[in-house]
């Protein structure tokens, strides 16, 4: 039982002398003091939610952004020659004010598919955005776009 007691009191001090070589030293008096002020270099820093109670939508529901992706999609001409058909993965950031951002690709098929994708996205109406907890919320959606061709 000695032994332990000797033991713990030898870790207890061990501790304590550890504490006091990592305690922060007194700084310069005369050093420069730097206050961090927030970034204001991007517009909205609020977080953004993956999942939420209301998830964004387009104004006028998916059959008519579909719509609108088929009727402005230009296939690449790279991708008509090679045959190149499949699916692209975006995803992109539904503002609160219902814009889309940070459109990116997260599985695409090349080409110049994936950019012409990405290039219909950005330019498509404004979204409905996504609800959390009776708020507004920046929210992350991912859509695929499909790229097929037709035999005529």
């Amino acid at each position: 039982m000695k032994k332990i007691l000797i033991t713990i009191i030898g870790l207890a001090a061990f501790t304590a002398a550890k504490a006091q070589q990592s305690a922060p030293k007194s700084g310069d008096p005369n050093a420069e003091i730097k206050i961090d002020t927030p970034d204001t270099s991007s517009a909205d820093k609020s977080p953004i939610f993956v999942a939420v109670q209301w998830e964004p939508r387009p104004l006028d529901g998916f059959e008519k952004f579909y719509k609108f992706v088929q009727y402005n999609i230009r296939y690449p001409a790279r991708a008509f020659e090679n045959n190149v058909q499949g699916k692209v993965f975006l995803t992109f950031v539904v503002e609160k004010d219902g814009s889309l951002t940070d459109i990116k690709v997260i599985r695409g098929i090349g080409s110049g598919c994936d950019e012409e994708a990405v290039r219909v996205v950005s330019i498509s109406p404004k979204w409905k955005p996504g609800i959390q907890n009776g708020r507004i919320v920046r929210a992350e959606f991912t859509v695929p776009i499909t790229f097929t061709l037709t035999r005529r």
